[in-house]
């Protein structure tokens, strides 16, 4: 037995998409079979049953009606599915044969571009990496709106990361060659589709493509490794797609260094888009600063929280912009206004070139462009030079408004093919057909009274359905009443009667010829009208992405005036001088007047490190976070939380708070730690700033306060290093630093003691903290006052014994001298070095080792663990 016709032709264009989940259109409903219906039944939770194929057994399958395809597809590529969807290429009244059927669009997690899948403020990314060598290609694009980046870069596997998670892709394109060791660390990283490719697939007609795409193809045309992740990206594109991206025409190419490097695990414990835990919106630095007014200007301030400028002359033409939206409260209001009425242009432009747009968004469109000339009368008034170049550039598009306003309806039908789209007046035709139409159901209406009146069947009435067409109905109670011989029985129902007369069919004819004429003719005017509008597309971005600016600096200038903040100073001189500074987030979410601002100065120099002491809960890590985003604010062109600042540019960010165990990839705290601080200390520049909390808590005691003091030290005393640091500890030891080593100041958070229990007073103040409060932190915490009390005891025990056989200011006098060992002598006073440290250390270990309850991966763990301690005493 062979397989049907039908199902031949399903197995020839399943061929076509093998990884992706095929929607074959048979009649009103998409059907899928196989192994595609199986996982369709049960990720959409639909009937699984069978078809006859013309194999011995029926082939698996479900089906969707195709009007609600939109939902099951959505549903789909939330799970990470790719779905194909095969239509019927040909009218089946007019089909010889089996219905000519084939793909006419791939829908990707990182190519979906319908409304109910993307998420507004949000851009919708899809990535392509080529790796060559030494040297990496990155290209991302967002097919709803049109934008295309691309940057090349030395390999640096960091450095990948980081371009990852600032653009955080639905979906990413690289080569089945790619090193698996990094395929897999960007997998565990990042929850994100996975497409890969040969080589050739990126390679083959690259300059013919990128030619063809991209108006400024010169800007890389020297760049190989740019046009080879370019050209797959946008073959990817075009295969998915199937239909023109007039509206992909330019491409940007960046490097990393024209914005402030921020890695993923500062992007992270910053805050700065989504929260740490809950990973929502809500308690981020872009909650704060969000108060746009479009969705165009929601996802722009979004991508200028990601990559905070680094040129001094842009971030002040900024910062000027919103000083002087927040000088002219009035204007400012108006232009708000203005911006809240304005529809999202980005995307409409990307359902014009995609040809997806309907004559609703048409309306949106053309109300929109409407308030343009009343943006620009409001810039008129600004001074500002990056007001007046926006103000200058942009285009009020004039000539698509008259366009749209003389061509479509105010009120017109969602679906292009049924009418009801073209203005009267705009085509003869149309208006001819539409008269036709209106008289024929006028003579409908006359019809149906002649008819009550003649046959005194005062309930008589003309209805219409696809199926019968036009014809007269007449309840069974009054059947006795029909004139003989005047009408045609057509349907005998439970309650009533239908009738035709041949008078009827033939009007009948006129009208639904002149409305199926209608129809096709409001669709096709229609289609040119969407061609016409395509051509300014290239305009449209432009006006489109000024919007967008203009509304990320009347956010801005809303929030600053809003909450107080300040103009920063932007300098170079490596000063950063905030005076009452405040940590926007968690101000917002205190009541006002209640968060305690703080004083910061750091440069390069005497001031280099704060090493800020002080017990848990007291405000070290707000302190230390809040610093961070004043000068990320201030470098995206915000005002900032403080009285005053005076912001040196940092090239690069770094944070280190907090740590988890990363048990997937088989990471303890500590290790992620560490492997943090490794990563700090090799990427960092004296321009950098450094946020480090608590670095060598994961370990014990001596161990951590040795691996603290070490980094302290090479932060101030590395010539290529020597950047503007914070740096929390609870190793008390380390204030012993101060005056010791240049650069470094003592802080510490002010708390207030009233007999055993604690007040924080939430302020840094010169000076290192002589003690942690750990038990008063822990009595505030709830802990029963018998393990408190205990835990006191333990504690002055543990003083008295360590104040016996350590003293950390003759370590200190021994530096820079090597710290050598000492044998213990009877009554002697002993000296003891980080060796002997480490070997009482290692002992102590090996002696705490339960070997009885180990199981076998863990004694194997442990002895691995013993050999390399050992190696290094």
């Amino acid at each position: 037995m062979g397989l049907t016709p039908m199902m031949q032709q399903y197995m020839s264009v399943k061929e076509n998409c093998k990884d992706c989940i095929l929607f074959f259109r048979l009649g009103d409903f998409y059907e899928m079979f196989f192994e595609d219906a199986k996982i369709a039944a049960m990720e959409l939770e639909l009937v699984l049953t069978g078809k006859d194929c013309g194999l011995s057994e029926r082939a698996p399958m479900c089906g969707i009606p195709y009007h609600a395809a939109n939902m099951y597809i959505t549903r789909l590529i939330n799970k990470g599915y790719k779905v194909a969807i095969g239509e019927q290429l040909e009218n089946p009244a007019m089909a010889k044969g089996i219905v000519k059927r084939g793909i006419v669009k791939i829908i990707t997690p990182g190519t979906y571009t319908d409304s109910s899948f993307l998420d507004d403020t949000k851009n919708n990314y899809i990535m392509s990496l080529f790796i060559d060598n030494d040297t990496f290609g990155i290209s991302i694009a967002d097919v709803s709106t049109g934008e295309f980046n691309c940057t090349r870069e030395t390999i640096d596997h960091e450095v990948i990361m980081n371009e990852i998670s600032k653009y955080n892709p639905k979906e990413i394109l690289v080569q089945k060659s790619l090193d698996e060791k990094l395929l897999k660390e960007i997998k565990e990283r990042f929850k994100c589709v996975f497409s890969s490719f040969d080589d050739e697939f990126f390679l083959d007609e690259r300059e013919e493509n990128l030619k063809a795409q991209f108006s400024n193809y010169e800007d890389v045309e020297r760049d190989i490794l740019i046009k080879d992740s370019a050209n797959g990206l946008l073959k990817y594109i075009i295969d998915t797609q199937k239909v023109s991206l007039d509206h992909i025409n330019t491409l940007k190419r960046y490097s990393v260094i024209d914005y402030m490097s921020i890695d993923m695990n500062s992007r992270r414990n910053l805050e700065l888009t989504e929260t740490l835990r809950e990973k929502s919106k809500k308690g981020s630095l872009l909650w704060v600063l969000d108060k746009t007014s479009t969705a165009m200007g929601a996802r722009q301030l979004r991508r200028w929280i990601e990559e905070p400028l680094v040129d001094k002359t842009a971030i002040c033409d900024r910062l000027d912009a919103v000083e002087e939206l927040t000088l002219n409260i009035s204007l400012h209001e108006d232009l708000k206004a203005s911006l809240k009425q304005i529809y999202d242009i980005e995307r409409l432009v990307g359902k014009i070139s995609t040809q997806s747009v309907n004559a609703k968004e048409f309306i949106f469109l053309k109300n929109s462009i409407e308030k343009l000339p009343n943006v620009k009368e409001i810039l008129e008034k600004f001074k500002c030079t990056l007001l007046n170049k926006v103000n200058m550039k942009l285009d009020d598009l004039r000539d698509i408004y008259e366009i749209l306003d003389s061509a479509v309806l105010e009120a017109p039908s969602i679906s292009v093919k049924e009418g009801n789209i073209i203005k009267d007046g705009y085509n003869e035709e149309v208006d001819e057909l539409r008269k036709a139409k209106a008289h024929g159901k006028e003579w409908i209406a006359n019809l149906e009274s002649k008819e009550r009146e003649e046959t005194n069947i005062k309930s008589l009435k003309i209805s219409y359905n696809k199926v019968f067409g036009y014809y007269i109905e007449i309840t069974k109670s009054n059947l006795n009443m029909v004139p003989e011989g005047r009408y045609i029985r057509k349907q005998t129902l439970a309650n009533c009667e239908r009738y035709i007369t041949e008078e009827l069919k033939n009007m009948e004819e006129k009208i639904l010829g002149a409305e199926e004429k209608l129809v096709s003719l409001e669709y096709e005017l229609f289609t040119k009208l969407r061609d016409e509008i395509s051509s300014h597309i290239d305009r449209m971005k432009k006006s489109a992405r000024l919007l967008s600016e203009l509304d990320c600096l009347s956010s801005l200038a809303s929030i600053s005036l809003e909450n107080n903040y300040c103009k920063p100073k932007i300098i170079n001189n490596g000063i950063i001088d905030i005076k009452e500074g405040r940590h926007p987030v968690v101000e917002n979410m205190l009541s006002y007047g209640t968060f305690v601002a703080n004083d910061t100065k750091l440069n390069t120099k005497e001031e280099q490190l704060m090493l800020i002491t002080g017990p848990n809960m007291a405000g070290k890590s707000t302190y230390m976070r809040q610093v961070a985003l004043i000068v990320i604010m201030a470098q995206i062109g915000c005002f900032v939380p403080a009285k005053e600042a005076q912001i040196s540019i940092c090239d690069k960010i770094f944070t280190r708070i907090g740590a988890s165990d990363d048990l997937a990839a088989g990471k303890s705290t500590f290790m992620v730690e560490m492997w943090e601080v490794s990563n700090i200390l090799k990427n960092a520049t004296p321009n950098s700033l450094i946020i480090l909390d608590e670095v060598g808590r994961g370990t014990s005691t001596y161990d951590g306060l040795s691996i603290a003091w070490a980094v302290v030290e090479y932060i101030c005393t590395n010539k290529k290093l020597k950047c503007k640091t914070l740096f929390a500890t609870h190793y008390h030891e380390l204030t012993s630093l101060e005056g010791v080593i240049d650069g470094l100041k003592n802080y510490s958070i002010a708390v207030k003691q009233i007999k055993d229990d604690i007040v924080f007073l939430r302020k840094i103040v010169k000076g290192g903290a002589d003690e942690s409060y750990g038990i008063e932190v822990a009595k505030l915490a709830g802990l029963p006052k018998e393990v408190t009390k205990r835990a006191k005891e333990i504690l002055e025990n543990l003083e008295n014994e360590n104040s016996k056989e350590i003293s950390y200011e003759k370590i200190l006098e021994e530096k820079p001298k090597k710290v050598t060992s000492a044998k213990k002598q009877k009554n002697d006073t002993v000296q003891i070095g980080f060796a002997d440290i480490g070997k009482d250390n290692f002992i102590k270990d090996l002696c705490d080792i339960d070997v009885m309850n180990m199981t076998p991966l863990e004694s194997m763990n442990k002895l691995y663990e013993i050999i390399k301690n050992a190696k290094n005493l």
